[in-house]
């Protein structure tokens, strides 16, 4: 930006003024705020210079249009003194500050509490002046999809319409087919919208999301509790399981579909995932796992037998009988490090764990 204007001042003449030439010789110097900032846009403008216009208010952008076209010539020696007021500002500035609550808000994203900045939301949204899109915009696209599953369909077009068009790509690509062709062609019915009710309708839906409280936990109850009894010890899981059962049957039966333990190898591994699973486990590990199975353990401790190499399968059985009896708390242990490993290699997206039907 400065470099479109500095030329000004070692006396060259920027493309902008060669079509407004005057005799006059002193700059005029009674020019309003808005007058000089119409001159600086004109003539960044006409040197091709990137202006962020779209970041500025509505009225400001209408006041300014309005303020170009009310204007006409400007003498060389206005717009250079223009120009050297705008640059000697653009130098005496230090530091800048974001424009709103929004972009504050990014810039502090991360260091402060999740309760700040659900207070600072609902001032936003409170602001008649601010511009709830620009928050919207900004959310997760699973946040959104759940909105857009909510709302009317006439909403969700002008929401499709106001978001990004990758980020409006993704939500109708997740929305069922019927309900995302109704959208789209709603969306073609947007035209005669006035601005006032898109504002509204952005409005409303950033309330909702501001009544929303924030989670404390990303993970479900469910999950949070299936995770913990995955590594506890198999008495201390049954004992907490037949405790939730008699509490809540139903949730008792979700943390039992969320828990993946040893013994639901057979059905939720593929069989063909065994040999990158004991990869990363150490053999010592894996004998004293296997050798402990028992009960309910034992068609798991077979069925990882049973899918590795011959050789390999032969040398843990050997190792498995000269280890003698393994301790209960020793043997879960090892078989807690297998499903860890099970564990990672799923998040890592090595392997897929197969849907329980329990």
């Amino acid at each position: 930006m400065e470099n479109a204007i500095a030329p000004l001042r070692q006396g060259q003449q920027p493309l902008a003024a060669t079509s407004t030439r005057s005799l006059a010789e002193s700059p005029r110097r009674d020019l309003t705020g808005r007058q000089k900032a119409a001159i600086i846009v004109r003539l960044l403008l006409a040197e091709g210079a990137p202006v962020p216009l779209a970041s500025m208010t509505d009225n400001m952008q209408t006041d300014l249009t309005e303020q170009m076209a009310m204007m006409r010539r400007i003498d060389r020696a206005t717009l250079r003194h223009v120009c050297e007021e705008f640059l000697e500002e653009l130098e005496g500035s230090g530091l800048a500050f974001p424009g709103g609550i929004e972009r504050a808000l990014e810039i502090m994203d991360g260091h402060i509490s999740a309760n700040a900045v659900s207070r600072l939301r609902r001032m936003v949204g409170q602001n008649p002046d601010a511009d709830p899109w620009h928050r919207i915009a900004g959310l997760d696209v699973e946040v959104l999809a759940k909105v857009l599953d909510e709302e009317s369909i006439e909403v969700g077009a002008v929401m499709l319409s106001k978001l990004p068009v990758s980020k409006a790509a993704d939500l109708l690509g997740r929305l069922p087919g019927e309900r995302a062709r109704r959208i789209a062609y709603a969306v073609s019915l947007t035209g005669n919208v006035q601005p006032d009710t898109v504002l509204r309708i952005g409005q409303s839906l950033s309330s909702q999301l501001d009544a929303t409280p924030p989670r404390a936990f990303d993970a479900n109850p469910v999950e949070r509790i299936g995770a913990i009894l995955n590594f506890s010890l198999a008495q201390t899981r049954e004992d907490v399981l037949r405790g939730l059962e008699e509490t809540d049957a139903v949730f008792a039966e979700e943390v039992r579909k969320a828990i993946f333990t040893f013994a639901n190898i057979p059905a939720r591994i593929d069989a063909r995932d065994v040999p990158k699973i004991i990869r990363g486990v150490p053999q010592a590990v894996l004998v004293t796992a296997l050798a402990a199975a028992k009960g309910p353990a034992l068609a798991a401790a077979e069925f990882i037998l049973a899918n590795m190499s011959q050789r390999m399968a032969g040398t843990l059985k050997e190792e498995m009988a000269g280890l003698g009896k393994v301790r209960d708390k020793a043997g879960e242990e090892a078989m807690n490090a297998i499903v860890s490993a099970i564990r990672e290699r799923e998040a890592a997206g090595e392997i897929f764990l197969i849907a329980g039907d329990e």
